[in-house]
């Protein structure tokens, strides 16, 4: 929000303006009061466009289009003078994020909000479709998170179901990845293309990605019209919903009614009671009394006796909002710059009454009762602004205790070349961390795994609890829900159970037979541990020859099975899409196997052998990923058939790749990160600005940027760009040190461990 330039009009109709809100493709949009207080976002058409009678034409479809649509969870114009010197429109002013900023800052959203957010969205299409209107432009940017419930906005380029609307012939409009197949292949577009477009917003919401992936846009139209979409992530109740929406027959999807009757069968009152996760809630409620106080006028109006609580559910005397729309000149389905679309209003009581006090403002949005929506790239400045909240607010919890909940905190980001300063620093002598299984989050809980195993908090950096009991091999973190699974330090063929939130043992196993001495637990999920056991065998060569499963409910031997003798050596296990895949090496040999097997029988599906170097596997969106000597592998899980394979190109080989929101990120041994399109293998960008020195296989991601950990003191953290690959900055805290910086996230934090130092660093 910016002061009033001298070239800026002081009215427009009966509104008196405030300020400048930013500015979007057909003109400003300024802050405004009515004479009886209301408080409304006023756009206005640049002079250049008002002059063109062809986008007057435009600009009054536009307003006919917003005036159509009236209900809750849509966006109707408060007012609008199409024929004015400088064409405008006043819409609502409405205080809360867009959902594109919510997920990038807080992650993807809990299952009851994607349930309400699902209700809401299928009432506001219930609403765009009874006015006979398609939306075709319905993605997580024009969804804005209000206290009472979610608002659709920007119809800019929405038509009418019968066509009778303005519409280009020729042009397909839409966001890539959100659009329907027959949209992107420019055929009729019916009502249920809205529906497709609603499924693909609440997967984004539930998973925190596109689930079409990120790619460049005429490859998502692609995957859009022949891909399924990857719903791994997505809560296992919504799944089936969701995916009905993705349908590619239009005649396959649900009606809206279908899908708030299954979401909200009492309707959506109850199910956006409190919706919000409290982190957004209280974002909201603080930088609504913020923008309160830049609106309330310097002489004062609080009225004497404060209007009646506004209700829970919107009412005749509360209208949401609407975005700024593209010009003539911009690109069908864009993204808009920050401070291009700020639109909308607050409207607190009745109308005609004065603005109530910064107090009472405040109240009403932390209760939710007020409808409050900053819309487009404004809600920026409060999700990525530059102060760090430290204050708390009261909490109760189930048994009446009351407690202190932080608020979300914001952070600034820092100029290119500049590093974050740490949030905390814990340093903790004789740490003894287990070098080779670096330290995880889980929730708020930042685990080392080492001769002395402890957690911190992942917010504060206090211990929480140290327990040198917990001190068995491993070769990995493997926790399920809130247990950490770990060999027995007896070497007995025990299995133990930790539960990360205490360090106390509450689980454990013995494995039966044969097995009798050690035990590598190599992966775990939900349902089984999986395990790599020695055999009671005097033949050492015939050691770590066996893989078995352990059902975690009955603490029994579900399945075992042996494995092919001579490939031995270094295994590395990961469980995914009912499978277990595990790359094997024989120190005899150098030869490294990969296998894949059933996860419920351990039935081997398949066997190959891999002439590379070891291989460490990554699964996702079933294929088999592999780093190695001198190429990127891709195999298909079922088949174990080469998809793709791309050559480092004269470089000494890949690490273990990541796939992390929809891209594969790998280092090569030569210090260089590379991105790859994981569908097709194509290199998207290479980075080799770190020199020649060692750096570890992990790559974590955390909003726009990447990160990765060097060995020794000469490197750091390395944060990249994660779309074009260029680097952001360096962290060091100075200390010698011939260990590796190990790397986690854990939310907005990127937790670091260096010798015996650990660090939380605001991931920006």
């Amino acid at each position: 929000m910016e002061p009033l330039q001298s070239d800026d009009p002081q009215e427009l109709g009966t509104y008196r303006l405030l300020a400048r809100l930013g500015a979007g493709g057909m003109g400003r949009v300024y802050l405004a009061r009515s004479p009886g207080g209301r408080t409304v976002a006023v756009k206005v058409v640049r002079p250049d466009l008002a002059a063109d009678q062809s986008f007057r034409q435009r600009f009054r479809h536009e307003v006919d289009i917003a005036k159509a649509v009236s209900g809750r969870h849509t966006a109707p114009v408060v007012d609008a003078d199409p024929e004015a010197p400088l064409p405008w429109l006043a819409t609502s002013y409405v205080l809360g994020p867009d959902l594109t900023d919510v997920v990038s800052v807080h992650g993807a959203l809990p299952e009851h909000t994607v349930r309400a957010l699902g209700a809401g969205l299928a009432a506001a299409l219930q609403e765009i479709h009874a006015a006979g209107l398609i939306h075709r432009d319905l993605k997580p940017s024009n969804v804005l998170l209000a206290p009472d419930g979610p608002r659709v906005i920007d119809f800019g380029i929405a038509r009418a179901v019968d066509g009778s609307r303005m519409t280009q012939t020729g042009v397909v409009v839409g966001s890539p990845g959100y659009m329907p197949p027959e949209q992107a292949l420019g055929q009729d577009l019916g009502p249920a293309g809205d529906v497709f477009s609603l499924g693909a917003v609440l997967a984004f919401a539930a998973t925190g990605r596109n689930v079409f992936g990120e790619l460049a846009p005429a490859a998502m139209l692609y995957q859009v019209v022949h891909a399924e979409p990857d719903l791994a992530g997505v809560p296992q109740q919504l799944t089936g919903l969701i995916r009905a929406c993705l349908a590619k027959d239009p005649a396959a999807r649900p009606a809206p009614a279908e899908i708030l009757r299954s979401l909200a069968p009492e309707g959506t009152g109850r199910i956006l009671a409190d919706w919000l996760p409290s982190a957004v809630s209280s974002t909201i409620a603080t930088h609504a009394a913020g923008i309160l106080d830049l609106e309330t006028p310097a002489h004062g109006s609080t009225p004497a006796t404060p209007p009646a609580a506004a209700p829970s559910q919107a009412g005749p005397g509360r209208t949401p909002t609407t975005l700024d729309t593209p010009g003539p000149g911009a690109t069908a389905g864009a993204s808009r710059t920050a401070g291009s679309s700020l639109v909308g209003t607050v409207r607190i009581g009745d109308p005609t009454t004065a603005v109530p006090s910064r107090r009472r403002f405040l109240g009403l949005a932390a209760g939710g009762a007020a409808g409050v929506a900053l819309a487009g790239g404004g809600a920026a400045w409060w999700l990525a602004g530059d102060r760090d909240r430290s204050a708390a607010k009261n909490t109760t919890d189930k048994d009446g205790r009351k407690s202190r909940e932080p608020e979300p905190e914001v952070f600034t980001t820092p100029p290119n070349g500049v590093a974050p300063q740490p949030l905390w620093h814990k340093q903790a002598p004789g740490l003894s961390r287990h070098y080779d299984v670096p330290p995880q989050a889980f929730g708020d809980l930042f685990l080392v795994l080492g001769g002395t195993t402890s957690a911190y908090d992942v917010r504060t950096g206090r211990q929480k609890w140290s327990r040198k009991e917990i001190s068995g091999p491993a070769d990995t973190m493997t926790v399920s829900g809130n247990t950490l699974f770990l060999p027995g330090g007896d070497y007995d063929g025990t299995i133990v159970g930790y539960d990360i939130r205490t360090g106390k043992e509450h689980w454990r196993a013995q494995l039966g037979g044969k097995m009798t001495t050690g035990v590598q637990v190599a992966a775990v999920d939900g349902r089984r541990i999986y395990v790599i056991a020695d055999l009671d065998h005097s033949d050492p060569a015939r050691s770590l020859n066996a893989i078995a499963a352990v059902d975690i409910a009955s603490r029994k031997v579900v399945w075992r099975e042996q494995r092919d003798e001579g490939t031995q050596d270094k295994v590395a296990l990961t469980v995914g899409g009912g499978y277990l895949v595990y790359a094997h090496g024989s120190i005899a040999d150098e030869r490294y196997n990969l296998t894949v097997r059933s996860a419920a029988t351990g039935r081997q599906v398949w066997n190959r052998r891999i002439a590379d170097d070891e291989v460490q596997p990554t699964l996702f969106g079933g294929k088999v990923y592999l780093g190695g000597d001198e190429r990127l592998l891709a195999v298909d899980l079922k088949s174990g058939r080469d998809s793709w394979s791309l050559s480092a190109d004269g470089r000494r080989g890949f690490q273990r790749p990541s796939i992390l929101d929809g891209v594969l990120y790998a280092m090569d041994y030569e210090s260089g990160v590379w991105a790859v399109d994981p569908t097709s293998g194509r290199r998207i960008w290479r980075n080799e600005d770190m020199g020649r020195r060692p750096f570890g296989d992990r790559i974590v991601r955390a909003a726009d940027s990447l990160y990765i950990g060097s060995f020794f003191e000469h490197g750091g953290v390395y944060a990249f760009d994660a779309k074009t690959g260029t680097l952001r900055w360096t962290y060091n805290d100075g200390v010698e040190a011939d260990s590796e910086w190990q790397i986690a996230r854990a939310g907005n934090r990127i937790l670091v461990a260096h010798e015996d130092h650990l660090y939380a660093l605001p991931a920006v």
